[in-house]
């Protein structure tokens, strides 16, 4: 077979070779703990660029936090705060990665079970929002009140 036959590989990456790469890079297990914390790293870096909630929590949870330090809450009691809000924001994360399975799997399409999956995930994150809540409420309100 002559060699002007063979077809050769593109010398720059095409949509069509990038997507390729990326698919089967997807399924690669992380060589080590580092990349293992990069690819942890992109997740919430992905969370908190395209899902509003995600920042929300973030933002009340930081606000939470400087007020248990400022009311001078005992380091129980702030690991406890802090504790309900890394649960809050470990429940959005799976949120996210839920809705984008769903989303892959039934794109451009309704599925009365896609909706049940982001349903539920939703409300998994509701339930842990009102528990963080009554947490909040039970640790910070008492000293809220005694400064009044």
């Amino acid at each position: 077979m002559p060699e002007e036959n063979i077809p050769k590989p593109p010398l720059e990456p095409t949509p069509e070779s990038s997507d390729l790469l990326n698919r089967q890079l997807s399924w690669q297990i992380a060589a080590n703990l580092f990349v293992s914390f990069k690819y942890a790293w992109a997740g919430i870096s992905y969370a908190f660029k395209t899902q509003r909630n995600f920042r929300i929590h973030v933002l009340i949870g930081s606000l939470a936090i400087a007020l248990a330090v400022f009311l001078n809450l005992s380091l129980v009691e702030i690991t406890i705060i802090g504790l309900t809000i890394a649960g809050v924001m470990a429940t959005e994360l799976l949120n996210t990665a839920i809705e984008s399975l769903v989303d892959l799997s039934s794109p451009q399409q309704y599925h009365e079970l896609a909706k049940i999956a982001k349903d539920c995930a939703a409300g998994a994150v509701l339930v842990s929002s009102l528990a963080a809540i009554l947490v909040a409420g039970c640790l910070l309100l008492p000293r809220l009140y005694e400064l009044l």
